[in-house]
């Protein structure tokens, strides 16, 4: 058995099993020609529960052949230019690279003693970060494994930093967020021992903005209730429509209650690497914290997230010293231990992802992609506004899409989300194009999330077509069988 593990007399074994298993995902992406097979649950169950996992097949090219049935063959494809899902992109072949190379190494990024390097370029990675948000001198942050993750430390930061006396009472603290804000802000707040009706929902505008009047006046209500407000979170990107709340108010407006300013950034951040957008994150700048994924919009492989804080003082809420890893005569030594700053302990290298694209692509290339997706959206919203099929519901800022068909035919709007519930289903069941869906102001809608630059105006236009056919075909049938 100690031939399978990885060392110097197993290299080239290492070598020949790693460029077999390269080469048929290689081949399974030249030859795809649809996102999904369309395989069902029940489907695929059964070949995956009749493998006896006590039973080695023992050679690895077997291992591969069997892998190819339960899982290469029928996986959902994001490179696919029909794959309009979630927030979900095609990933650059140099971070393919480094994924590789971090894999086999294996480093630990939560000591020095365990990554050496890889822990200087990861703190090297968010100097940059902060640098291009413009958080300041005192700026630091640490990688984690997604915008959940991220959102969760920020707040937990957010309530340490509340006066002593205000977090006697943890029922009194409030966070601000609008009604568009990511479902991780409710998820931290209760993890975070807050009271259930602690995150207050601010309402948006038509372009499903956060309104700022609304803001202050919960600010207000807040202080007039005597209750704390602990943080603001802002949404650079929301999920479904892509809005970017208005920064620089909203900055102004924690300074003026003392309310922790976190800016929800995940989505947005390709914005950084922008040559043509970057002015719409203005205001970034002054948030205490900043989530960023580059595992969305700087098309990064899974997991490729970090939080950022302005005054890195802050993450000591985060520290805790133990003996056997990071004693504290570590710090008095200037001993560089990432787990100081992190809800994790044991953490991948992800940061290499993003450093060996930067050194092969430059932020000019990674934002040139983003660029272009945000322009296809601008196209895909043009033809959906002259499509009277559909119903479409803002302007997209970055690159999502929310839309609703409305069949030709009468029908009631409860007939209407059930033909467009019905689309999707039988979109995703065909394989023929992933799309998403969600509701908006009570109704159903659906969602393209474009993070494919190979995506053409001519995709979006054909995936419309089969939309509006499966949402005909179903009401065609209802009427069939009530008559």
């Amino acid at each position: 058995m100690r031939s399978h593990l990885l060392n110097g007399t197993t290299a080239e074994h290492y070598r020949s099993l790693v460029t077999e298993g390269v080469e048929r995902v290689a081949d399974k992406l030249a030859t795809t020609t649809r996102p999904f097979t369309g395989i069902s649950p029940d489907g695929l169950a059964p070949a995956i529960a009749a493998i006896d996992l006590d039973q080695p097949l023992g050679d690895p090219s077997a291992a591969l052949d069997e892998l190819e049935r339960v899982y290469l063959r029928d996986a959902v494809y994001f490179h696919h230019p029909r794959y309009l899902g979630h927030l979900n992109c095609p990933v650059v072949i140099p971070a393919l690279v480094a994924e590789a190379v971090l894999s086999a190494v294996n480093s630990s990024l939560d000591t020095w003693d365990q990554s050496a390097g890889g822990t200087l370029i990861e703190r090297r990675l968010v100097d940059w970060t902060t640098g291009r948000i413009g958080l300041g001198p005192a700026a630091d942050g640490v990688f984690t494994s997604g915008g959940s993750q991220s959102n969760l430390q920020a707040l937990l930061l957010a309530r340490e930093e509340v006066k002593p006396a205000d977090r006697e009472d943890l029922s009194k603290l409030r966070v601000l967020a609008s009604e568009c804000s990511h479902f991780s802000v409710q998820k931290s707040a209760g993890l975070l021992g807050l009271a259930p009706d602690a995150v207050v929902s601010v309402p948006v505008d038509r372009d499903r903005r956060m309104q700022t009047v609304a803001l202050a006046a919960e600010l207000d209500g807040c202080r007039r209730a005597g209750l704390t407000p602990m943080a603001v979170v802002a949404t650079a990107g929301t999920t479904d429509f892509g809005s970017i709340d208005p920064l620089p108010e909203i900055a102004a407006l924690c300074e003026e209650h003392g309310a922790w300013m976190h800016v929800d950034a995940a989505y947005g951040c390709g914005l950084l690497a922008s040559p043509t957008r970057r002015g719409l994150l203005e205001g970034i700048q002054h948030a205490d914290s900043v989530t960023v994924d580059y595992h969305k919009s700087f098309f990064q492989p899974v997991s490729s997230s970090a939080l950022l804080v302005r005054d890195g003082a802050t993450l000591r809420h985060a520290t805790h010293h133990a003996d056997y890893l990071n004693p504290r005569r570590t710090v008095e030594e200037g001993i560089p231990n990432q787990v100081d700053k992190s809800l994790q302990t044991t953490r991948r290298f992800d940061a290499l992802k993003l450093w060996m694209t930067l050194r092969v692509m430059g932020a000019d290339g990674v934002g040139r992609l983003f660029d272009e997706v945000c322009d296809l959206a601008a196209e895909g919203w043009r033809l959906l506004a002259a499509d009277p099929r559909y119903d479409v519901v803002a302007e997209p800022r970055l690159s999502t899409l929310v839309f609703r068909c409305i069949p030709g035919r009468v029908a009631s709007p409860a007939e209407i989300d059930r033909a467009n519930l019905y689309a999707r289903k039988a979109l995703f069941a065909s394989g023929e194009a992933v799309v998403a869906g969600t509701r908006v102001d009570g109704r159903q809608y659906l969602k393209f999330t474009l993070l494919n630059p190979e995506t053409t105006a001519s995709d979006i236009a054909a995936v419309l077509d089969l939309i509006a056919g499966h949402a005909e075909q179903y009401l065609g049938e209802n009427l069939v069988h009530a008559s």
